[in-house]
């Protein structure tokens, strides 16, 4: 089994870094990580960081030119669209790969998001920790003058057309 997901332009490959993240993206990427602990091959794409991946493929390529952005993210199982403009569920990946879903006792159920990402958030809720956010391109550090104005993944300087190059800019995660 495989599975593709092209995301949405996102500060890295799992959109799980910075000082504020989305508790859907933290799910969908442990869903991902449970479904690779089952054998499949999962594999991402940013529209931030692989641009060429998009404009590669062909049903993508027509979503994105039909819908735009709100297509994304497309999520394919061994080459047949499963999914547009949403992240599928665990239990939605699962019956597409022929997998079950274990059955965890309550006392294993809560998941630490810090651990999960190493970010600073606390649990699941998302809600900020009390320390400051480490340096990272989504948290804030000191700039000097002449980096102030660089590109930064979080805040792409310029819009990246379809079938265009990646760019050498470093990745924040």
């Amino acid at each position: 089994m495989q599975i593709e997901v092209f995301d949405p332009a996102m500060c890295c490959s799992t959109g799980v870094c910075g000082p504020s993240v989305d508790p859907a993206l933290v799910k969908f990427a442990a869903d991902l990580d449970w479904l690779a602990s089952t054998g499949a091959t999962v594999r991402r794409f940013n529209l931030g960081q692989e641009p060429v991946a998009f404009g590669e493929n062909e049903q993508v390529r027509a979503l994105l030119t039909e819908r735009g952005e709100a297509a994304l993210p497309v999520i394919f199982a061994d080459g047949e669209l499963r999914a547009t403009g949403r992240f599928p569920v665990r239990e939605e990946l699962a019956a597409w790969a022929s997998a079950e879903v274990p059955v965890l006792p309550a006392d294993q159920l809560s998941v630490n998001v810090k651990e999960l990402i190493g970010s600073t958030t606390n649990e699941v809720s998302g809600e900020l920790a009390s320390e400051p956010p480490t340096a990272s391109c989504c948290a804030p550090r000191e700039t000097s003058a002449t980096e102030s104005d660089a590109p930064s993944c979080c805040a792409p300087s310029e819009s990246v057309a379809l079938g265009a190059k990646p760019t050498d800019a470093p990745s924040c995660c």
